[in-house]
């Protein structure tokens, strides 16, 4: 077997398996616009890598806003409904990535700082809701990725320990957390966290620009 065989992959989803990025860029535009505000490339940055409730919170003190952090999040909601269920599409060659894992017997999980109403009908969609023997979502552990529970909690319910894990994202600070606890990271690149490719190159221990390579690590 090959030295770098691993028994679990586990997936981000939003600029990793989904091309969605853009989706929550405009959804930052737009939000903010109507409040009088722009989006600058640190705020975008920073709530890259917390979950829903946390961005919510961190974009109500930072602007200021008179909103309720559960009205932030249901207008943020109601505004990507649409998009996940009719647009989104999953990047090139992920469909097939994911099922060569399957034939390779990897078990298959998502860690992801969306929500089940958002990402299960584009999964339905694709047809690969059912590929995976387990979905994390951020607000189960309370805190984003940027510490590594979402990762912890994902190789608990695989039934594997975090170095029998490899993890794909495309976050600098997500990929950081999965390193810290031991787990062999691939880097995937996005056109949205293009600012970060060169760190991210340097922490992951592999990395795609593009899953129609064919490169399996797993």
């Amino acid at each position: 077997m090959d030295e770098r065989m691993k028994k679990a992959c586990i997936f981000d989803l939003d600029g990793t398996l989904l091309d969605s990025m853009n989706v929550w860029l405009q959804i930052d535009v737009d939000f903010l616009k109507k409040r009088g505000f722009e989006v600058s490339p640190d705020y975008t940055a920073i709530v890259s890598s917390m979950n829903f409730p946390e961005a919510a919170a961190y974009t109500k003190e930072r602007f200021a806003l008179a909103d309720d952090v559960s009205d932030i999040m249901r207008e943020w909601n109601d505004m990507a409904a649409y998009a996940y269920a009719n647009t989104v599409k999953m990047k090139p060659g992920a469909k097939e990535y994911l099922a060569a894992l399957k034939e390779r017997g990897a078990k298959l999980a998502i860690v992801t700082s969306s929500v089940p109403d958002l990402f299960e009908p584009t999964l339905r969609n694709h047809g690969i809701l059912d590929w995976f023997d387990v979905i994390c979502i951020s607000e189960e552990v309370g805190c984003g990725k940027s510490r590594p529970d979402i990762f912890l909690l994902a190789a608990q319910k695989l039934g594997v320990k975090p170095s029998d894990c490899i993890v794909f994202e495309d976050i600098i600070e997500a990929v950081k957390s999965a390193k810290s606890i031991g787990m062999t990271v691939c880097g995937v690149y996005d056109e949205a966290s293009h600012g970060d490719w060169a760190e991210i190159k340097s922490h992951a221990d592999f990395t795609l620009t593009d899953f129609t390579d064919g490169i399996l690590y797993v």
